[in-house]
């Protein structure tokens, strides 16, 4: 008679466990409601405007209408679609469970999407640890990175819910380049999958990738190239740089397919950036240079608040650091001491690979160092880190270092005999992976780090912030505040007025909208943005003006011929002269000739990746390896 394998259900068990953790980690959300913290109205905004679209049949929308008090923004175009297609799900769904208020929906999308972002971190780092320690030292690996303090100032804090889903995708990227055979499908998924969630993620994302890959190249030279036969030193030194060059041209090879897989949002953003104003990204308060730890900017009404939140994000560095640097040291120790994992029982049906040490000690001396001020000609030269803005954001990498550390400590601990029984029961074989103990600990463990951290670090909503209140306002079509790096080149938002007309006649092009009594006004009440189809009728030749920001993409037609002589307002609106009488505007928001070069490449970069996933399968099971 065949005994099942009781591997299937061990399995079963950390993924469970980690969404409880996950769970016991919004729970203050749960009782108390959203956190209103930086970001919050942002990323709602973008959520109800793309909910919007998807109910109007526009399932990749660029073009955001309510921003700018409805003369709108490109905003899709630039920032990553995963995090508001997420959000924008989950504010709909409610709309599909009967007995659910729309209000009520929407206030449960935040606390839902920080749930998701929390469970898929914590389960990408499980995944990573797995193959670095046993399942219960790797689900205190997950359950460590889910609930870091930095994770928790990114969810109550700072609301940055794009950055929060971002971090789910780290670990994958740290096992892609830390396995034993590195290949180009698992190199491509967490790069695409940071581009398309966070760009400032994906930035961090692909110089840490670089760094790592690196150091696994030079290491793999000197294992290969090494020999003490004699006469073998040039074979020897040929297999050495064939491995090391081998390796290099494969994660080059998964970078650029990861790219190409996001290049439906890459290509747009990196061409149209020169139509909008990307540059107001850095302006002050969002530049390097004042975003070291502990800084200070001044005594101004703007600078307190900022050198406040870069106390704390300060203060959580040093912890992080500090905690990282002690773990990996102890791990270092332990490595000595513990006897060869040859002679250990199997954990899994692979032993864990030895624990990358060196690799992830350079990349956090690295991280200590770029948050510092001697850094730099580094942040001043290096493509792209001016828009990082802040050099804390960094410790999402040193979050997840440091939950591997821990794993590979506790799996250490478990290697050095007698002496550390009590941690078998983490890092034991399947059944004691299954105890009570290792599931009451992972939740304790979620609880401890939270309790802290939500009292700390959630900001309460004001009767205007909350969800309910902002969708109240979405409804009510007056629109919200323009975004200075999405607004057009053409455009100053300071003389840009809310409440405007959707379009109204004048003599000039620069004349603002009527206020009130019979005018022009009257051709179409607002507020909101200008109609996609109308007739006016105009009893002179005017200029028409349209609640609408002038842009590339959009193509008007007047009585079915294209109109193309806009004139240049110093809001940006859209303005052109008609002549007396009917005329019919047609607006229409053009596809692009980069957009359908973005489309293109996603689609032969996907079809590329569906090839190496089926060539490389045969190697899924490959261990994990030090760089």
């Amino acid at each position: 008679m065949t005994v099942p394998s009781a591997e299937p259900a061990a399995d079963a068990w950390p993924p469970i466990l980690i969404a409880l953790a996950a769970l016991v980690s919004i729970l203050p959300l749960l009782l108390h409601g959203c956190s209103c913290g930086h970001d919050f109205d942002f990323h709602l905004l973008n959520w109800m405007e793309a909910a919007r679209q998807f109910s109007q049949g526009g399932l990749h929308p660029h073009w955001a209408y309510s921003p700018a008090f409805n003369a709108g923004e490109p905003r899709f175009v630039f920032y990553p679609p995963l995090s508001w297609y997420l959000g924008a799900a989950l504010g709909l769904l409610p709309a599909h469970l009967p007995g659910v208020a729309e209000a009520a929906g929407w206030s449960a999308a935040p606390v839902l999407f920080t749930w998701i972002a929390l469970t898929l971190s914590g389960l990408t780092m499980y995944r990573l640890a797995r193959a670095f320690a046993g399942r219960g030292a790797a689900l205190l690996a997950g359950t460590l990175y889910l609930a870091n303090p930095y994770m928790l100032f990114t969810a109550y804090e700072r609301t940055a819910y794009a950055e929060l889903l971002a971090a789910a995708w780290i670990p994958l990227l740290f096992a892609a380049i830390l396995r034993d055979r590195v290949s180009i499908p698992r190199i491509a998924l967490p790069v695409a999958l940071l581009w398309l969630t966070n760009a400032p993620a994906a930035v961090m994302g692909s110089y840490t990738l670089a760094l790592l890959a690196a150091l696994r190249v030079v290491s793999t030279y000197r294992m290969t190239a090494r020999t003490d036969a004699p006469g073998r030193a040039w074979e020897a030194w040929i297999a050495g740089r064939r491995a090391a060059m081998e390796l290099a041209l494969k994660t080059l090879a998964g970078t650029a397919l990861g790219l190409g897989l996001a290049a439906f949002y890459i290509v747009p953003a990196a061409y149209e950036r020169r139509f909008v104003q990307i540059s107001m990204a850095t302006i002050a308060g969002m530049r390097i240079d004042e975003n070291f730890l502990f800084e200070h900017t001044g005594a101004t009404s703007d600078a307190l608040p900022h050198d406040t939140v870069l106390h704390t994000a300060s203060v959580i560095a040093v912890v992080l650091l500090g905690a990282t640097a002690a773990v990996l040291g102890g791990t270092l120790i332990l490595r000595r001491r513990a006897p060869s994992r040859v002679a250990l029982p199997a954990l899994s049906p692979a032993l864990p690979a030895a624990f990358p040490v060196l690799p992830l000690g350079v990349l956090t001396a690295v991280v200590a160092w770029l948050l510092t001020p001697l850094s730099a000609p580094i942040w001043k030269h290096a493509p792209e880190a001016a828009f990082l803005q802040f050099p804390w954001r960094l410790l999402a990498i040193v979050a997840p270092v440091l939950a591997l550390g821990v794993a590979g400590a506790v799996d250490r601990l478990k290697r050095g005999g007698p002496g550390f029984a009590a941690s078998r029961r983490w890092v034991g074989d399947s059944r004691a992976a299954r105890t009570p103990f290792v599931a009451v600990s992972a939740v304790v463990l979620a609880a401890v780090m939270t309790y802290p951290a939500a009292r700390v670090f959630r900001q309460p909503c004001d009767a205007e912030d909350t969800a309910s209140a902002r969708l109240a306002l979405f409804h009510s079509g007056a629109g919200s505040d323009p975004t200075d790096e999405y607004t057009p080149t053409t455009a100053d938002n300071d003389a840009l007025k809310p409440n405007a007309p959707l379009y109204w006649l004048a003599d000039s092009a620069e004349a603002a909208a009527p206020v009130a009594g019979p005018s022009a006004a009257s051709l179409a009440e607002g507020p909101g943005t200008a109609p996609m189809h109308f007739t006016v009728v105009a009893p002179r030749a005017e200029e028409l003006i349209l609640n609408l920001r002038d842009y590339p993409a959009w193509r008007i037609s007047r009585n079915g011929a294209p109109d193309a002589a806009r004139e240049q307002r110093d809001d940006g609106l859209i303005a052109f002269p008609i002549p007396a009488g009917a005329s019919t505007i047609d607006i229409g928001y053009a596809r692009t000739r980069d957009q359908t070069l973005g489309d293109a490449v996603s689609l032969l970069a996907l079809v590329f990746y569906v090839y190496t996933v089926r060539r490389n399968r045969p190697a899924s099971g490959d261990r994990a390896k030090p760089a």
